[in-house]
């Protein structure tokens, strides 16, 4: 795997694929620059060695190149985060951005307009990666959140530079960190699966099995498993479809030995609301009316000794709806178990919107080991997929 570590820039042009789709507020100013940040080490080694960077990203998805999505409102928040002054070409082809690339001196960092400002981005259009390829020596892909679509500056744009093609350092450090889980994990695995449906991530299940030993479900899709078994679970969300899978996932789990932990006690309410009125109540006696919004007392004691005995763990999805401070709980007592593990020595993956938000939330990003920053990408490497932004690299 050739990272930007076996390369020395000195004098290069280095054109970098980040990550910047960043939040903004009514005002259009970053409220989360974790994405910027996230490159930074990529775009700082490349300076030391006296190269100069060429930064392209997409923002949201324009239609008609409307301003809001315009790259030049994350300028002053990236000259914030990589301590130095971001230049800012106002087209990503043609020629504006070549001149400003003609003109880039070492030690500087330029960002090009938004690449979704052109269909062909998305399309994969090879003309339209030949177009960007014109502005760098190098070609480093240091954007894991868009590793799994075969875009033209993900992807397509790796064939105009067989030979000058590398990962950035959080690509590297994403691929390493799953590598970690799925590949080179020690002994015991668990994963903890959690958020609302069954159909979203029955694939990721599927795949893992045969590497893990523990398999903590958690969240939303929990009540399809326990009505399939025969539970009474209320008004709680539920994938009646998915029932026969649900036994069906049961069964394999059991086939490869792996040992699977549902709850067996909920925080029940009345109401999809804060203003609940709420009981503890075991998992397959749910009420009629009420409906289950976080893991119980009991669940989280026997999810956080099975994580408490786990060498490796991957956490995809919270276990409650932790965005409510009434059903915060379970999710809480979750991260809290997986941040002591970590701290007894465990590698703990954290990734999937959900749970990065609920680590961010209860300030446990610095207590595990890795936090992704790709929802799709982790999840479509977790089912077995092969990401083209990835494998145009390897090539």
């Amino acid at each position: 795997m050739k990272t930007i570590q076996d390369i020395n820039f000195k004098g290069k042009k280095a054109l970098i694929r980040v990550d910047f789709n960043v939040p903004l507020n009514n005002e259009l100013a970053v409220t989360d620059a974790t994405r910027i940040e996230a490159a930074k080490p990529t775009i700082v080694k490349i300076l030391q060695d006296g190269g100069s960077c060429v930064l392209m990203s997409h923002l949201g998805r324009p239609k008609n190149k409307e301003l809001e999505f315009s790259l030049q409102h994350i300028v002053e928040a990236a000259s914030t985060v990589l301590g130095v002054q971001v230049l800012f070409a106002p087209d990503c082809v043609g020629d504006i951005a070549e001149t400003a690339v003609a003109n880039l001196k070492p030690g500087e960092v330029l960002l090009l307009e938004n690449l979704r400002y052109y269909k062909e981005e998305t399309a994969g259009d090879s003309g339209f990666a030949k177009k960007l390829s014109k502005l760098g020596d190098i070609y480093v892909n240091d954007a894991f959140g868009s590793a799994h679509r075969a875009h033209a500056s993900t992807a397509i744009i790796t064939e105009n530079f067989p030979k000058n093609k590398c990962f950035g350092a959080l690509l590297a450090s994403e691929i390493n960190s799953l590598e970690k889980v799925l590949g080179d994990s020690k002994k015991p695995v668990t994963a903890v699966i959690g958020g609302a449906k069954v159909s979203s991530k029955i694939t990721v299940i599927e795949n893992i099995l045969d590497k893990i030993d523990h398999l903590i479900i958690g969240g939303g899709m929990a009540f399809t498993f326990i009505k399939a078994q025969g539970g009474n679970i209320g008004t709680s969300l539920v994938e009646d479809d998915k029932q026969a899978l649900a036994l069906q996932i049961l069964k394999k789990a059991k086939e490869k030995a792996v040992e699977i932990h549902l709850p067996i006690d909920v925080i029940a309410a009345d109401q999809f609301s804060e203003k609940a009125n709420t009981q503890i109540s075991p998992i397959n006696q749910i009420p009629e009316g009420w409906m289950g919004l976080d893991s119980g007392p009991q669940s989280n004691s026997n999810f956080a000794d099975v994580i408490s005995k786990s060498k490796t763990i991957l956490w995809n999805g919270p276990v409650g709806v932790f965005e409510m401070e009434l059903f915060s709980g379970g999710t809480l007592s979750l991260g809290n178990a997986i941040a002591k593990a970590t701290q007894q020595g465990a590698f703990s993956l954290v990734g999937g919107g959900d749970s990065v938000a609920a680590v961010k939330q209860f300030n446990l990003s610095k207590k595990v080991s890795y936090v992704s920053t790709g929802g799709g990408a982790m999840l479509e490497m977790l089912e077995g997929k092969t990401l083209p932004g990835i494998q145009a690299i390897l090539d």
